[in-house]
């Protein structure tokens, strides 16, 4: 069984110990899978708001992330609007914190360093067990259409037509919370393809969808799986030729990127960042200018929607183990 926080590829996870909780923290609750300082009574696969409402949290000042798969510093920009208007509508001082690995992400929403954040489509499962992390929303288009799909991509000049020519040799993931750039493409080589990581190809690690892009279009890889909704974005913003990559498998639609709170926020904090979730205005936007398929913000339900998820975890032997 793999252990969900053991992970290698530079995300500094190995060897990161989490703060153990005093015993009287730990309530005797349901929790699923849930961490031990975590209550799920309800069943909904998420941390609940905490009964003692001293431990509910009303920062002065909101703490908010996005997902660290791409370059930080692009990012503050394009969240930049929409962070002031969550200072708007919250009445509260709102900073963007750029996260360098999912780790880091993780770990702050843990210790209570991070408010609000938008997690990767696999990392879901580990920061809503492991961090507390409610989601509540998801990019879409108008229409109502969301998610993205994971594809194996390859240079364009390369030899490899099929996914059963990845035999033999390296393969390149992102890193293994990332369900488009590992979880899925393991799950889906193993069932489709008979193929297996370590007995059939040897896995390498690049960090980030963006590396892994760049390192196939330089040839410094010669097979990768990646989120195309990142292909896509860095194909518009000339960061890379669409012509040094072809593409040899896409798999369904996944949700995209979850955008949730720290469980133990101050409800009517949770109600105001909700607020300005669902009524920022997008065009015109940074947001928009970014993502652009995407135009507002939906509701999702963790439960529902990222049941397809954990069911790639389950086939990949994942176990959510926060220690």
């Amino acid at each position: 069984m793999k252990r969900i926080w053991a992970i290698a590829a530079g995300l500094a996870f190995c060897g990161m110990t989490l703060a153990p909780l005093p015993a009287a923290a730990m309530e005797d609750c349901p929790r699923g899978t849930l961490d031990k300082q975590y209550c799920d009574r309800n069943n909904d696969l998420v941390a609940d708001l905490p009964l003692d409402e001293s431990k509910w949290v009303d920062p002065s000042t909101i703490i908010f992330s996005y997902t660290p798969v791409e370059d930080p510093a692009v990012y503050a920009k394009v969240w930049d609007g929409f962070i002031q208007h969550m200072a708007k509508v919250t009445g509260k001082k709102v900073v963007f914190f750029p996260v360098q690995s999912y780790a880091a992400q993780y770990e702050a929403m843990r210790s209570g360093r991070l408010h609000i954040a938008g997690v990767n489509t696999g990392g879901n499962p580990v920061a809503v067990s492991c961090a507390g992390f409610v989601p509540f929303a998801m990019m879409a288009s108008k229409d109502g259409s969301f998610g993205y799909e994971m594809e194996i991509i390859v240079p364009a000049d390369s030899d490899i037509t099929s996914p059963n020519q990845i035999k033999g040799g390296d393969m390149t993931f992102t890193s293994k919370t990332s369900n488009s750039g590992f979880k899925a493409p393991s799950a889906l080589l193993k069932s489709e393809f008979g193929l297996k990581a370590g007995d059939d190809f040897k896995p390498v690690y690049s960090g980030k969808h963006d590396n892994s892009i760049m390192g196939v279009a330089n040839k410094d890889y010669r097979v990768a799986a990646i989120a195309n909704s990142v292909l896509k974005r860095m194909i518009d913003r000339k960061v890379v030729d669409a012509g040094k990559l072809r593409t040899i498998y896409r798999s369904q639609t996944f949700p995209t990127t979850g955008y949730g709170h720290a469980h133990n926020l101050h409800p009517e904090v949770v109600a105001k960042v909700k607020q300005a979730f669902f009524t920022f205005k997008w065009e015109g936007s940074d947001l928009k200018k970014e993502f652009k398929k995407e135009d507002r913000f939906i509701a999702i339900n963790h439960k529902s929607d990222w049941n397809v998820i954990r069911k790639i975890d389950a086939a990949n032997g994942v176990k959510y183990d926060c220690k």
